[in-house]
């Protein structure tokens, strides 16, 4: 069997197993060798297909042959290296090397998984020692926390960690003896245990009790000893039932013995770590910045995990308490004192913020790892001297820059400076896809009102701005119209009197030698003077901040003769704060078509395109997406290789990474906006580069990871979703990020990056320490090891090009890494990826491997991908910090939930949800469950056809959508449905109305939107004759069964869109719809020939009115 093979048999046995019982322990085992060693895939293989072979024929009473035991015993002696920390050996195999601490970490984290398998596995088989095994775990825990502390990494550690690294593997031999238990336990079943076995196996086990009352000797020693050969099949099977017996016989006290003999080593290495964190503790703070990217806001989520801990008053701070309140304090003056200088640009406050984060990252762990007590008496202090120290420093650099004042930089901004005339020389004379465009806004420049008039171009960097506003500057009507022209430069960096000196040499009638010792007030009055009573144009290039314009608008006259300026800029909002009467220019993208016409005049100039390159050459301009900067660095790589077919398509394959590595520093051009963004955007922006590369991203799911994160300011009276919300806005008035999809009401429903943004958030994200983009194939163990190192809290990592963090954790179909409940203390946002479970009605997140969801204490959102319909757990409901639930192929509430409602309609109190979908509700015990749940706010459920609904107790519901069972989909719903009286969106699916329920849903008040999906109306009419929908402002009907629409204008007063799709039946528009004053758009998509010359009707009566505003959209068949 070829290694592929190899390969593809493990996955596909190993997705087989069970993770519960003997067979999950095997399963962690073998998987975890083939991530820590992937070459050594053969010996799991040959492990896996002599076990399972024979587990899979028990039935058939088929023995375990003597070669195979022999086998078996000589493949077991390989798999112990794998239980204790790597050699150099493997560790020289591993890419990326790891370090000592993540070495020993890998290993721990093995045997948490273990551990957690053994405890799952029948009661009886480990009654005798489930304390002792809980305390095991709870004892590595703390390994893995203390080698995750990073403060507690100074100098002295690496004796610390050798002693550490001894009793790990002192574990690992008794993980393998007893995993060789296991083993034989699976595949021995039909042994008995006879008396003549009895006799011969107590007196195996007595020997085993001798060995294990010395340390040296181990269960794998022994049984390979040359005293013990194996030399026929009755002497194998003789030790093989020792093994069961060693662990099946309780009597014999062994496994006690040896779990006793492990603990005790910890309490030895305890008091050494102790010794060593006093040693530590003595020694000065470590201040140095871990990362140069941090969300100003984290302190503020810490704050609330302290104090949730004060109020819990759990048993793990008993001793503390006093430390934790007062740790609480000084992070709460810190955070009050980061605020206000997060608002600040300059580098020092930066950087200030930045330490801040650290610091909080820090807290953050330590109190959420669950060390012991004694470890938090060491460790808080300080944390609070830490803390108070840096306080000082934030006090002192404050004083510092007050003293110097906020001064403006003295030198000219070269290198920004540089790289504009660099992105402008790129374009040189190949304008192209500007001609619409550049028409609009010369008519913009030369026409329209005598006022001044700022007119700006914006759009995101390499779009052209420049190169557009060079060609209108240059324009022969521009240049006759005015009588002064000046261009100027201002960038990131603005210099008030290089920039005025450089709007009066651009004039031509001063030289630039003689003004530059010239005050600055005196080069403003010249310029003031110069333009006076003249009609003049000034071009302000590449302007970043509405402060810039503030400062210089008073030196440009407006004595209405038609003066104009134009601003190049990458934040809309420039544009929007110079003037009101500003006009704002979108720049667009290039076509496809013009993209490659762009790019075979950059490469062939005057010649033509060889045939052969032509399709591939247009897939590389397809590739660019419309950024004409991309194009023209593109081009320059074409132009200097070989014009062979197999050159360009690596090309195209590989066109981001060619791009980011040109020399005119395309990628660098770019960087200049994340350097400008404020400190809060900045981070939200590199996390874009945790989703796959082109990615449509959903608005609704990006916010949910920024909160997730902890990126979003709390602001009174606003939920972070809506806060969150605003950020995105930032970012895409700052042309950084594109809108995809887009609501009714203009809101954002997706949205991406271009491809070479992407690659600008992977190259700061690593280089900042803030993301770090992991390509899982098995080869990098530090990812299945789970540490959380508090420096490491803002690291995302994706799986298969699927976003992964350890505040968002993401799982994929293939990728699923295991987890300890130790790692999941933080998590705040999870998500199952095409999870495919059967059988039905089964919950699948208690069979993955999870820990219990009690574990997930922090966790606000919750995204499973399901295939089939599964349980929600009573415990969901009573997570606090759980605000939203989606379940793509739909849940419903387990037996408890329903058992609970009935005898108690209270007895859900500490919820905090805030949406659930996709919910089935089938009887009035699931509306009783529902109305448990106060704060929803969106909900999207399935309904029985055969019973009446009530959902008018939910005051803060806003947005509903309801859906048929799927097996009453052929048949629509004709339930009567009672709806909240506060919703805003409503969604009906395959649902049979009568009168009785369009004028329930006429009467809500606060309704504005309406969508009606396959829905069928009594006798094919809808008359809303004395039914009106106040608010709506949005109506879709979809695929209705609907012949008369009778309805006026004052039906829907203050009706904004509607869109009508494969409504075959329907005759007509009301007429009257014309004469709704609101209406902005009509879309008809595959309707009636009636219903479309219908909306053409009305569109032309709006234009014969004077309303030229509506826009009627039309789609045929």
């Amino acid at each position: 069997m070829s290694s592929d093979e190899d390969e593809s048999f493990i996955d596909h046995e190993l997705r087989k197993l069970p993770f519960t019982g003997p067979i999950g322990l095997l399963k962690i085992v073998a998987e975890q060798i083939t991530r820590l060693s992937p070459q050594h895939r053969q010996l799991v293989s040959n492990i896996l297909k002599i076990l399972l072979r024979n587990f899979r024929n028990i039935d058939n009473s088929r023995r375990f042959e003597q070669t195979e035991w022999v086998n078996l015993v000589s493949l077991g002696r390989k798999l112990k290296v794998f239980l204790q920390v790597p050699n150099q050996q493997i560790l020289s195999s591993i890419t990326p090397t790891l370090n000592p601490n993540e070495a020993v970490a890998v290993v721990i984290n093995i045997f948490l998984l273990m551990i957690e398998a053994i405890l799952r596995f029948e009661e009886g088989l480990i009654d005798c020692v489930k304390i002792s095994i809980e305390i095991l775990r709870t004892e590595l825990g703390f390994l893995i926390t203390f080698l995750g502390d990073k403060a507690m990494h100074l100098q002295r550690t690496k004796n610390i960690v050798i002693d550490i690294e001894a009793v790990v593997n002192e574990v690992g031999n008794f993980f393998y003896s007893f995993f060789f238990a296991i083993i034989v336990f699976i595949q021995m079943p039909e042994v008995e245990k006879t008396n003549n076995a009895m006799t011969d196996m107590e007196a195996v086990v007595n020997e085993v009790k001798r060995y294990l009352r010395f340390p040296k000797h181990s269960l794998y020693d022994f049984l390979h000893s040359k005293n013990t050969p194996l030399q026929t099949t009755e002497d194998i099977k003789s030790l093989l039932r020792s093994f069961l017996g060693f662990f099946s016989v309780t009597e014999t006290k062994t496994l006690n013995l040896a779990l006793s003999y492990l603990l005790r080593k910890f309490d030895l290495l305890k008091t050494k770590i102790k010794k060593h964190c006093i040693t530590v503790a003595k020694m000065p703070c470590d201040m140095a910045p871990k990362t140069a990217v941090v969300s100003p806001f984290i302190v503020d989520y810490v704050l609330d995990d302290l104090m949730d801990l004060i109020n819990n008053k759990s048993d793990r701070i008993v001793g503390v308490n006093d430390q934790i309140v007062m740790l609480h304090e000084e992070l709460m003056l810190l955070g009050s004192s980061v605020k206000d200088i997060a608002v600040h640009q300059e580098t020092e406050y930066e950087e200030l913020v930045i330490r801040a984060g650290d610091i909080a990252y820090e807290v953050e762990y330590v109190i959420n790892s669950f060390p012991h007590v004694w470890y938090l008496a060491l460790r808080l202090p300080q944390l609070i001297e830490k803390i108070q120290l840096f306080a000082m420093a934030i006090k002192e650099t404050k004083n510092n820059v007050g003293a110097a004042g906020m001064l403006e930089v003295a030198n000219y901004p070269d290198e920004q400076v540089a790289l504009q005339s660099k992105e402008s020389h790129v374009f040189e004379d190949a304008v192209v896809g500007f001609k619409k465009v550049a028409t609009e806004i010369a008519e913009q420049l030369v026409r329209g009102t005598d006022h001044l008039q700022i007119i700006s171009i914006f759009g995101m960097p390499g779009l052209g701005k420049t190169t557009l506003a060079n060609k209108l500057y240059n324009d022969p009507s521009v240049v006759y119209h005015f009588y002064k022209r000046s261009w100027c430069v201002v960038s990131q960096t603005y210099n008030k009197k290089n920039v005025l000196i450089e709007f009066l040499s651009s004039m031509g009638n001063s030289k630039k030698e003689k003004i530059l010792n010239m005050e600055e007030e005196s080069l403003a009055e010249k310029l003031y003077k110069n333009l006076k009573g003249r009609r003049y144009f000034i071009v302000i290039d590449d302007i970043w901040d509405i402060s810039v314009w503030n400062d210089l608008k008073r030196y440009f006259p407006d004595d209405r003769i038609g003066s104009r300026i134009l601003f190049t800029t990458r934040n809309k909002e420039v544009g929007l704060k110079a003037s009101p009467r500003s006009v704002i220019n979108a720049l667009p993208f290039l076509t496809e078509v013009e993209c490659w016409e762009l790019l075979q005049r950059k490469v062939f100039h005057d010649k033509n395109c060889p045939q052969e390159l032509i399709p591939i050459g247009k897939q590389i301009a397809t590739n660019c997406n419309g950024l004409p900067l991309a194009v023209v660095v593109i081009a320059g790589v074409l132009a200097n290789m070989e014009k062979k077919e197999h050159l360009w398509q690596n090309v195209a394959r590989n066109l981001s990474s060619y791009i980011s590595q040109n020399p005119d520093n395309c990628i660098k051009i770019l960087e200049l906006s994340y350097k400008h963004l404020p400190m809060h955007l900045k981070p939200c922006l590199l996390y874009f580069g945790a989703f796959e590369e082109d990615k449509e991203i959903s608005v609704r799911k990006l916010i949910w990871l920024w909160v997730a994160e902890g990126y979003i300011r709390k602001e009174e009276q606003k939920c972070l979703e809506d806060v969150a919300l605003k950020y995105l806005m930032e970012l895409i008035d700052r042309s950084l990020v594109l809108v995809v999809k887009r609501r009714f009401d203009g809101g954002v429903k997706t949205c991406k990056i271009h491809d070479i943004l992407y690659a600008m958030c992977l190259r700061i994200g690593e280089g900042k320490k803030h993301l770090k983009m992991v390509k899982i194939n098995n080869d990098d163990p530090r990812f299945f090891s789970q540490v959380l190192i508090y420096q490491q809290h803002h690291c995302l990592l994706s799986i298969d090009y699927k976003p992964f963090a350890n505040r968002s954790l993401l799982f994929g179909q293939l990728v699923r890494p295991p987890l300890n409940s130790r790692n999941v203390k933080v998590l705040r946002f999870l998500e199952f990826l095409d999870v495919c479970i059967v059988p039905k009605y089964h919950i699948p997140i208690e069979i993955e491997r999870l820990p219990p969801m009690e574990s997930f204490r922090k966790l606000e959102f919750l995204v499973l991908e399901n295939t089939y319909q599964v349980e929600i757990p009573e415990n969901f409901l009573n997570m606090v910090s759980l605000r939203h639930m989606h379940f793509k192929g739909g849940a419903c509430f387990n037996a408890s939930c329903r058992q609970q409602a009935t005898e108690d309609e209270n007895f859900l109190t500490n919820n905090n949800l805030h949406s659930i979908s996709v919910l089935s509700i089938s009887d009035e015990t699931d509306e009783k469950i529902l109305r448990c749940l106060t704060n929803l706010r969106r909900l999207k459920a399935r309904i029985r056809c055969s019973f009446n609904h009530s959902f008018n107790f939910h005051n803060r519901l806003e947005s509903l959508k309801l859906l048929p069972y799927q097996n009453d989909v052929r048949d629509p719903c004709s339930t009567l449905i009672s709806m909240p009286l506060n919703l805003k969106q409503l969604t009906l699916v395959y649902i049979h109305t009568s009168p009785e329920q369009m004028e329930i849903i006429g009467k809500m008040q606060c309704l504005e939107i309406l969508k009606l999906v396959h829905v069928s109306f009594e006798g094919r009419q809808w008359a809303t004759s004395g039914v009106e929908f106040l608010r709506l402002k949005f109506l879709k009907l979809c695929w209705v069964q609907i012949a008369d629409w009778n309805a006026s204008s004052d039906n829907f007063p203050r009706l904004q869109k509607l869109v009508l799709r494969n409504c075959y039946n329907l005759k007509m528009i009301p007429p009257s719809f014309g004469d709704i004053l609101t209406l902005q758009k009509i879309e008809v998509h595959w309707c009636a020939k009636a219903v479309r010359e219908s909306a053409k009707q009305i569109q032309e009566e709006q234009e014969e009115n004077g309303n030229e505003e509506l826009k009627v959209i039309i789609t045929e068949w």
